[in-house]
């Protein structure tokens, strides 16, 4: 979402060394950096992301194959040998996972390789509404009645204690997979694939739930010489993977760039129906396309359905049954839509009804709200008001349960963890949280987390400061820039696709679309381009000239294929000059024939040729520094 033109702060990058200048030397070689074949703008972006050499590049592009995960998990063969017993006797196993995409994908990834296998694995999912997050005790007794001695947690388990401790006085075995935070004191368990266990610096660090699944599912296939029950595992590796936001790193990355290629000829039929009702064609599926197109159609069904609609969506081998349950999926996800704008209206009402002076910390609770859903809505109004937001509805019983998400730099769990003597139950990580809390205690916890708010907002200031990451000219956007830019994907948490930015563009039309999103036609010299701003939230049009930060996006349509941009932010171009402030210093900048010419307050003047390089020179180090400062700020180098 886009935030209105003058409310948003924009933080151009720090000047590079140049690319090409000559010279030799790790990490800035230029003529390894040459040979990577990348434009200067990728090559730009990748060293400010601390990419600082052209090796590390090079593992980037291809990362190293997953090294041998027994030398890593040490609970592995343990793990391993219990499920090889199981499947050796058809015995009942429980797959107990969590709500969202990650824990359904892994539920269904075991479940699908253990009966392949010869065992009978059973999906056992809390209900978001009626059970919560997690394991729990119950749900233990149950299972142990039903004939299960033996539980495998997806997604979760490290934190319940509890059902661990009915577990083991009921004779339960329990082979723990969890990637959430690891407990002072570790709960009993038989086994435990934790990333956080594996050995400093491994490939194996960033795995989400369905990458522990995954572990386990290709060794236990391999100790019993039974490749063929892993067929589709990468798949749904492929999907949770990408809808938990794990780091696209490590051996994430490496899996990804394998099963990404041919996750659109996926032999599950689940998954094939399911990108049929999301108006999918057929062909390579990207990341981007399952972290906006499928992954909410799964998350759905766990925040307002039965979790287990998904696991046999995507375990079921009949493709009448399949489609039947992804057009519950579908329904289900038309569903979470109108709850959520709803919800998102109500709540931007009660802001707006306080007045311009808005809190530091906004804090909302209606009673009807959907639990499923008010994570989806406080991630909304972060963006739109640049604040850390909590929603809150009622559990019944004087309790209400909570969502808060937050921009970045302010720390969700540590905010939390101040105001826990006013809270039942809570948990989370730096950008996103939930708890409970009594509802004659809210008012105090709004002041609480009020005034840590406060203080953060201050030193931070008014809007989400937006950060581009290199200068990129309409005319340097074709096919081939597309083609490298491909290069570097897939593109998610940890290596988010590139946020461009390009000065003076023209904006030859603007138009308002169906759902509040805004179009423009951008002319920059000879070149033209689309641009789409999702939820456009400006008042009044768009100036004539702008700068605009954006991300490249291949947009489909109808058959069509063209490159357009995506908008993450529009500001009035500052008519040619622009102005730098270095500490109590102002200087104005502009372009002056084929050189830079700085004024600063007292009306002195710097002038300076800009190298065929792209960089301004300077004999002083302090001048030097401002003018390759100017020449990023005047879009003159990437």
């Amino acid at each position: 979402m886009l935030s209105s033109l003058p409310e948003q702060p924009w933080h151009l990058p720090a000047p590079l060394p140049a690319l090409h200048a000559g010279g030799t030397g790790d990490p800035l070689d230029p003529s390894a950096l040459e040979g990577l074949g990348l434009p200067d703008e990728l090559l730009a972006v990748l060293l400010r992301r601390g990419f600082s050499s052209s090796a590390a590049i090079e593992v980037l592009l291809d990362p190293a194959p997953a090294p041998d995960a027994y030398g890593h998990f040490a609970d592995l063969a343990l793990a391993v040998a219990r499920l090889q017993r199981s499947c050796a006797g058809a015995e009942a196993v429980a797959i107990c996972g969590d709500y969202d995409a990650d824990g359904m994908t892994s539920t269904a990834l075991l479940v699908g390789v253990l009966q392949r296998l010869g065992a009978r694995p059973v999906a056992a999912i809390p209900s978001r509404q009626d059970d919560g997050y997690g394991l729990n005790a119950p749900m233990v007794e149950r299972l142990e009645a039903g004939g299960v001695r033996l539980l495998v947690t997806v997604d979760n388990g490290i934190s319940a204690r509890g059902a661990l401790d009915r577990a083991q006085e009921l004779g339960v075995e329990v082979i723990l997979t969890d990637h959430h935070t690891l407990p002072a004191e570790h709960p009993p368990y038989l086994a435990l694939l934790h990333p956080a266990c594996t050995p400093e610096g491994s490939p194996y660090r960033g795995l989400a739930g369905v990458g522990l699944a995954y572990v386990l599912a290709q060794a236990l296939c391999l100790q019993l010489q039974r490749p063929d029950a892993l067929a589709v595992a990468l798949d749904l590796f492929c999907i949770g993977t990408v809808a938990d936001m794990a780091p696209l790193l490590g051996v994430n990355r490496r899996w990804l760039m394998d099963g990404l290629p041919r996750l659109g000829a996926s032999g599950l039929p689940g998954l094939q129906a399911l990108a049929q009702v999301a108006g999918l064609e057929e062909g390579p599926m990207e990341a981007t396309t399952i972290g906006f197109q499928l992954a909410p159609r799964i998350n759905a069904v766990g925040r307002l359905g039965d979790p287990r609609l998904v696991v046999e969506l995507l375990t079921t081998e009949q493709r009448e049954r399949a489609m039947d349950l992804a057009r519950e999926c579908e329904a289900l996800n038309r569903q979470r839509k109108e709850l959520c704008e709803a919800i998102e209206a109500e709540a931007v009402a009660l802001v707006e009804a306080d007045g311009p002076q808005r809190p530091a910390f906004l804090l909302l609770a209606q009673g009807h709200w959907h639990h499923g859903v008010i994570g989806i809505v406080a991630a909304r109004l972060v963006e739109r008001f640049g604040r850390p937001v909590a929603l809150l509805a009622s559990e019944g019983h004087g309790r209400l349960r909570a969502s808060v998400r937050s921009p970045k730099g302010f720390a969700v769990d540590q905010a939390l963890q101040e105001c826990a003597e006013l809270l039942e139950r809570f948990g989370g990580h730096p950008a996103a949280g939930g708890f409970t809390v009594r509802a004659e205690r809210v008012a105090a916890l709004q002041e609480r987390l009020e005034g840590l708010a406060q203080g953060w907002l201050a030193k931070r200031g008014e809007g989400l400061p937006l950060e581009p990451e290199a200068h990129l000219p309409l005319g340097r956007i074709d096919r081939a820039f597309w083609q490298q830019m491909r290069r570097l994907e897939p593109f998610g948490v940890g290596l988010a696709a590139p946020l461009f930015w390009c000065s003076r563009c023209r904006v030859l039309e603007q138009r308002l679309l169906r759902g509040g999103h805004l179009q423009l036609t951008l002319e920059q010299g000879e070149s033209r381009l689309r641009a789409i701003a999702w939820r456009w939230q400006g008042q009044g049009p768009v100036p004539e000239q702008v700068d605009v930060a954006f991300r490249l996006r291949l947009d489909r349509w109808q058959g069509q294929e063209r490159l357009q941009l995506e908008l993450a932010g529009v500001r009035c171009s500052g008519g040619g000059e622009v102005l730098l402030r270095r500490r109590e210093r102002s200087y104005w900048c502009r372009r002056q024939g084929e050189g830079l010419l700085i004024r600063n307050a007292a009306g002195e003047e710097v002038q300076a040729a800009i190298a065929p390089t792209g960089t301004a020179g300077g004999e002083h180090p302090y001048i030097r520094s401002l003018l390759q400062e100017a020449a990023v700020a005047l879009g003159l180098v990437a």
